[in-house]
This record gives C-alpha cells, structure tokens and sequence, in this order.
C-alpha cells in the first residue's frame, strides 16, 4: 500500500510538472552546451561533473542523449561539450538549468588543499521540428572538416569525418564529431545550428520590445542560478527560489527534479504577475 501511494503521488508531480510546460517548443528536444569558466583544471573538471550529473538525471528520468562535440582539457576535465536530449518536454524541464553554476570545494588539484571557486555555464535552446523554417544561404557558411578527438574510437580518429560549420554573418560555430559519417556529423551540426538561429533571431526580435533584460542578467557571469557548495559543509542552493538540499552527493548523481520543479513554479508565478 505504501508503495502504491509513493507511485501514485510521483505520477502526480510528473503531472503538475507536465502542466506548467506550455509555452513554445517545451514539449520538444533539447540541445545543452555546458562550457568552463574561469579557472583552467578546475573549472574544466566542474564540467565534466556537471556533464555526469545531467546525463545521469536523463537516465533516470527516460530521456536519451548524444554527446555531439567535446573538447577535452588539457590535464583533466572538459573545456566545453554539446550533448542532445530527447524525449517529452526535454527543453520544457531542462530550459531550467540554463545559466551560471558555481563550485565551491577543496580542490583535489590542489597540493595545498585549498578551497577553489569554479564557474560553468549552462545553455539549453530547443531542437527545432523540421516543418518550422529557418532560411540557411549556403553562401553564409563556412565547412570545415577535421580529425575527430572525441569518442568513435580508431575509425574516427583516422579519417576527417568531423565537421565544424561557421555562420559568417552571425559568427555562430557548430560542430559534430561523435558520428564515423562525415555526412551524418553535417546533418547533426546543420540541425544545431538551426536551432542556435531560431533563438538568435528570436532574442534580436526580443530586443527590440525590451524584454530580454530580466534573462541577460540571469546568466551573466558572476549572477550564479546556482551554487554547489562541498566544503566546508555540503549544500546545494538555487539562488532563484531559495530552493536548498543538503545532500550534494545525491543532487551531483542527477536528483534535480526538485531545483526544476521550484524553477517551473518560479516561472508560472512570474508569467501570471505579468499578466
């Protein structure tokens, strides 16, 4: 019986979460770039924690992902990646951890053992459908291919099957080197860069009725939504809805449901304000 009821109220707040998810593309995929702030090792090392914490909350959570591009740093870590989330409401939930995350914690890099600060921003935009337009001239691109340095093992590395494609007029850059098809890679990095266009135009669009204030400050550097703190107690505290959870070592295995749902809440409320 106590099961069923722990069931039953999980199915509700998938529920009430579902309900908060209507506005434009939150129903669909999502593409997460996740890139090291300052702070060389460390900060890469943030993000390859953060990396691990997202792919295991989309595990968990049903979701399939595809790492597309990573840089590697050059001790340890990662200097920046791009992954694919897919599923229902990808973007609608995961549009909840766009911004700065911070780490607070004695550096294992360290031979002092100090405490270090590391910075991480997180980005989400929406992979768009195919039957929404955004005009691409291919006289505005710049194809480059080159040796993948990702995963694919021994194939990929022989052969220039990764593609890094430039939007001249934007300087927006794509690339995808986690397929052995140089032309698979090119579907992928077209399909980015798509979607990084459609939010371009639509933040210019934005702008210009002043409305993107609020969101620049949000993820600036230095404005953190969120900060992971491991020493010299353990807490993790999310700086827009005062949302705190003791137990780091579980938020950093993927349980951020709760950081998500007080996010959407957050938002509701706000939208509902404004209105």
């Amino acid at each position: 019986m106590i099961a069923r009821v722990k069931e039953l109220d999980e199915l509700l707040s998938k529920y009430e979460m579902k309900r908060m998810l209507g506005n434009e593309n939150d129903d669909g995929n999502a593409i997460v770039y996740i890139n090291a702030g300052a702070g060389g090792t460390e900060a890469q090392d943030w993000v390859e924690m953060l990396l691990r914490m997202y792919l295991k909350w989309a595990e968990k959570s049903g979701y399939e992902t595809q790492v597309v591009d990573i840089l590697p740093g050059e001790e340890a870590g990662i200097k920046n990646v791009t992954f694919l989330l897919r599923g229902p409401y990808a973007y609608g939930y995961f549009k909840c951890e766009t911004g700065i995350h911070r780490l607070v914690r004695v550096s294992p890099f360290d031979a002092n053992s100090r405490r270090h600060t590391s910075f991480a921003s997180v980005y989400s935009y929406p992979e768009l459908p195919d039957d929404i337009p955004v005009e691409i001239n291919e006289e505005d691109l710049r194809i480059d291919t080159f040796r993948s340095s990702g995963p694919g093992g021994q194939h990929v590395n022989r052969t220039e099957s990764a593609i890094r494609i430039t939007h001249l007029p934007t300087g927006i850059v794509v690339q995808c080197q986690n397929e052995r098809s140089q032309h698979k890679n090119k579907a992928i990095a077209m399909a980015i860069l798509k979607s990084r266009l459609y939010e371009f135009e639509k933040k210019k669009q934005e702008e210009k009725m002043n409305t993107l204030n609020k969101e620049k400050k949000d993820i600036a550097w230095g404005s953190q939504i969120r900060s992971y703190v491991l020493h010299p107690y353990k807490l993790v505290k999310d700086h827009r809805t005062k949302v705190e959870e003791h137990n780091a070592d579980a938020v950093l295995d993927g349980e951020i449901d709760g950081f998500i749902k007080a996010y959407l809440l957050y938002l509701t409320f706000e939208q509902k304000r404004d209105n």
